[in-house]
């Protein structure tokens, strides 16, 4: 659920938002809201949630490139490539 919340920014703070939300290539209210959540994940750490997420993506790339030659596959994408 999503609330409308105003905030007064100076002008530092507006350029920054609109920095970022060229970087992310999203709107500057969307950029804002990934910074709060970042700053507040540096500040206080990554939920429990969070961590759980992150978690469950590797155990599925570890599951996906089981097996897999990391080196082999360098020399196959070089070769596909021919040097470029």
């Amino acid at each position: 659920m999503s609330s409308r919340t105003s905030i007064i920014l100076d002008e530092e703070s507006r350029r920054a938002a609109r920095e970022l939300a060229l970087r992310y290539g999203c709107s500057t209210s969307e950029a804002i809201r990934r910074a709060l959540v970042r700053q507040r994940d540096s500040v206080f750490g990554i939920s429990a949630g969070g961590r759980k997420q992150r978690k469950d993506i590797l155990d599925r790339l570890f599951h996906l490139f089981e097996g897999s030659d990391a080196a082999d596959e360098v020399r196959r994408l070089k070769e596909q490539d021919d040097g470029f």
